[in-house]
């Protein structure tokens, strides 16, 4: 069968829109007030958009809220690791700190000695989602790297942008965060143009072969930028397993979910991905279908099964390469119109070849 080619729909990641900020009221851990305390504004924007009018996103302690694809959330029993650098005393003010949930925020103590000895200076902070221990720092605290293994997550990382403020203005820090992986999902329609050959095809299988899936992000906080160093770990990821009719035509085109298809992305089977470079022949979608038996013509045709296509990513993208912090849907169409192609002859009758030898005991 010769596949459809796959038409490709990029969109930007949606992050989610939350403010949290902490209650004055709580009690200081360990009695007395020889802390001061700091309140984070998480501030989580869709992309290159403002927070529209009235929406926020609420906490959520069972992880990402699927009700809205353009929606994340932070889970609150999860914390975000906060990092702060004095950069004229070249120190650690805040050494990957684990800032956890209290009820509807998010808050950390710095002690007053600190406070006070930073006085008006400016501290850059950075911070990223969810929290893991072993962060290391490079070139004289500019940037920090997280490594990151779906096998310890499922949740793809977020990294914040930097923020510079001055000490005695520190009240709510605005941290706004970025996704840094990839959101990867599909879709299926049968586009079989014989209409007598449409309706036929059952998906019962769909495999992404060699998803980057381990590695390291290092995070340039003057910058306030990063970049992925892949780890070589790569891994089959098993998108849909089941028996799902595929509807006919682009107009019944559904979303590819664990075992059933959807008509919603936020019901859909998607995952996370570290961002990578396409290579020939390496990334591609294996595609398992069952066909019904069917009759054309007078002719019975049996039932087929375990039917293959696959679909390479190489040629999909632009410069090959998947941009990370953003969400990619891949749309599939299937074709049985080449499975079950009529075959046709064209019969002509031509002179024979007429030879002579010379020596007729040869011929």
């Amino acid at each position: 069968m010769k596949p459809l080619p796959i038409i490709l729909a990029i969109s930007a990641v949606f992050s989610m829109a939350s403010c949290m900020k902490i209650d004055d009221s709580m009690s200081l851990p360990g009695g007395g007030n020889t802390q001061k305390k700091v309140g984070f504004d998480i501030n989580v924007t869709r992309e290159g958009q403002a927070i529209p009018s009235g929406r926020r996103a609420r906490m959520n302690t069972k992880g990402a809220d699927v009700s809205d694809p353009g929606e994340a959330t932070m889970s609150s029993d999860i914390p975000f690791g906060l990092i702060g650098i004095d950069y004229e005393h070249g120190a650690l003010v805040v050494d990957n700190e684990s800032v956890y949930s209290t009820g509807d925020s998010y808050g950390m103590f710095m002690d007053s000695m600190m406070w006070d000895e930073l006085d008006t200076k400016n501290v850059t902070f950075s911070a990223y989602y969810p929290y893991v221990h072993n962060v290391s720092y490079e070139d004289n605290l500019e940037s920090y790297s997280i490594p990151y293994s779906v096998e310890e997550t499922s949740a793809g990382p977020l990294v914040s942008k930097t923020v510079e403020m001055a000490v005695a203005q520190m009240n709510m820090i605005p941290l706004e965060f970025q996704h840094i992986t990839n959101d990867i999902g599909y879709c299926v329609c049968d586009v079989t143009p014989a209409p007598e050959l449409q309706g036929l095809i059952h998906l019962k299988k769909l495999i992404a072969h060699n998803v980057a899936s381990a590695g390291v992000f290092v995070n340039d906080v003057t910058l306030s930028q990063g970049i992925w160093h892949r780890q070589g770990y790569y891994r089959n990821v098993v998108v849909f397993d089941g028996d799902a009719k595929v509807g006919v035509g682009s107009e019944n085109e559904k979303f590819v979910g664990y075992d059933t298809l959807e008509d919603r992305m936020a019901d859909s089977h998607r995952y996370y991905s570290i961002p990578d470079e396409i290579e020939v022949g390496k990334q591609y979608v294996e595609v398992i279908y069952d066909v019904e038996g069917f009759t054309l013509n007078g002719f019975y045709y049996e039932p087929l099964t375990h039917q293959q296509a696959k679909y390479m990513l190489y040629g999909l993208l632009p410069d090959n390469v998947f941009v990370y912090g953003r969400q990619y849907t891949f749309h599939i169409g299937l074709d049985l119109s080449k499975v079950y192609s009529e075959i046709t002859f064209a019969p002509s009758v031509g002179d024979w070849e007429t030879k002579i030898y010379e020596n007729n005991d040869n011929f």
